[in-house]
């Protein structure tokens, strides 16, 4: 994965309920695991803006409910430092479903709401069908 520009403090863990903001048929996911995270013995996996996650949908389209899928966080709520000392936080917790995890391609077409900067920095192909870049 590529390198991002602000020191991100995780604010995700497995368990998390995420709103899916693409138009990929699925409104809330559920975290299941975290694509690289290396800790501890029994600590709960953390991921923040821009990790790739594991997830299994829970809410939307019939056929997509229960299915494990991986996503890209764009927003959380737990406010990060950028490098230029800025803090930023969004209103909700967000994901965009990936169809290809090697170059991060979006199953959706459109993203609703804001997109991370530092999602568009690692993730160039979600930067392309964002609306807004924050």
């Amino acid at each position: 994965m590529k390198p991002i520009s602000a020191k991100v403090t995780k604010g995700i863990t497995v368990g998390t309920v995420l709103k899916v903001a693409d138009n990929s048929k699925a409104k809330l996911a559920k975290v299941i695991a975290v694509i690289g995270y290396k800790g501890v013995k029994r600590r709960y996996a953390r991921a923040g803006i821009a990790d790739m996650v594991s997830v299994s949908i829970i809410d939307g389209d019939l056929s997509l409910v229960g299915k494990v899928m991986k996503a890209v966080i764009i927003r959380q709520r737990k406010e990060y430092r950028r490098k230029d000392g800025t803090r930023i936080k969004f209103e909700d917790n967000a994901c965009v479903i990936i169809k290809d995890e090697k170059t991060g391609t979006p199953a959706g077409t459109i993203i609703r709401g804001p997109v991370a900067r530092e999602v568009v920095e690692r993730w160039p192909e979600i930067g392309k069908i964002a609306s807004i870049i924050v």
